[in-house]
């Protein structure tokens, strides 16, 4: 496993968790994400619960971010509504964030113990989507 990154992206953390107090009403939106672009950007977005399996904040926010013409995404972070804090990414999210972007560092952990992952230590030993694409099949 890499190290942990020393540097936690506050100004991310921040802007994820203005967007879940103010953002995320009732049970159709309970997880504000935000993302740092190369660029300096930040993108947010929010979840979009329902029954039939709706997506995450953090593939919602891939889909904005790219509306927005930011395709190379350095960080990510997702934080719950009602004060839950920084949420970590579910497996469906986690693979998704690898196969787009596989540098990206995921913030993850509270308080003290928040820090910045690379996403592959977040999935050791996985399935890499782009090299079934360069076998093509």
């Amino acid at each position: 496993m890499t190290a942990p990154t020393t540097h936690v992206d506050h100004e991310l953390v921040e802007a994820a968790t203005h967007v879940a107090r103010t953002r995320c009403r009732g049970d159709n939106h309970t997880v504000a994400a935000a993302a740092r672009a190369r660029d300096g950007r930040i993108v947010t977005s929010v979840n979009a619960y329902h029954f039939t399996g709706g997506p995450c904040a953090e593939l919602v926010l891939i889909g904005a971010a790219a509306a927005q013409g930011a395709y190379e995404l350095e960080t990510i972070v997702a934080v719950g509504d009602r004060d839950r804090g920084v949420l970590p990414p579910c497996g469906r999210c986690r693979q998704v964030l690898l196969d787009y972007f596989p540098g990206i560092e995921v913030v993850v952990g509270t308080g003290d113990r928040m820090r910045a992952v690379p996403v592959h230590d977040l999935l050791p030993e996985t399935y890499v989507w782009a090299d079934h694409q360069l076998d093509g099949g």
